[in-house]
């Protein structure tokens, strides 16, 4: 193949004419579908950009809910020990009340057996003493001598 003006004027033209073809139907979709694929992709980095600060956001918001449980829990047995305490207070004041009503009980029941054996005694003192005072009769009746035993006798009463 010879090269002369014609055949080169005609490679010219088919180029020319090649190049416009595809700078007119083949290169705008081709630029279309890269710029659509870089929308797409930065779409989609933005949108992992987002999700990774809303991840980081709802890390701190997750430990924050942790932090006000756990702030909950320990003012919860805070007063659950309180209450604990106030019962085992008021256990021992109830028990110390109750104790004192039963010493109560108790002391009023020994003074009334106390009371009741000292009745016993003075009956069974005043049966000894008119016996005693039958026996001195029935051997003498010296009014002095009746007087100084009696006395004697009243005197232990």
């Amino acid at each position: 193949m010879d090269i002369n003006i014609g055949t080169l004027a005609g490679q010219t033209i088919a180029m020319i004419v090649f190049v416009w073809f595809c700078m007119k139907y083949i290169w705008p979709p081709l630029m279309q579908a890269i710029e659509e694929r870089q929308t797409q992709i930065a779409d989609g980095l933005a949108a992992a950009e987002r999700g990774q600060q809303s991840l980081d956001k709802a890390q701190v918001e997750a430990g924050q809910i942790v932090d006000e449980a756990r702030r909950q829990a320990s003012g919860i047995l805070d007063q659950a020990h309180a209450r604990a305490n106030e019962i085992v207070a008021d256990g021992k004041a109830d028990g110390v009340k109750e104790r004192e009503r039963q010493l109560t009980a108790a002391r009023a029941e020994v003074e009334q057996e106390v009371n009741r054996a000292r009745e016993e005694l003075r009956g069974q003192v005043s049966a000894i003493a008119l016996a005693g005072a039958e026996k001195i009769l029935t051997r003498e009746i010296n009014a002095q001598t009746h007087e100084d035993i009696l006395g004697k006798l009243a005197a232990e009463l």
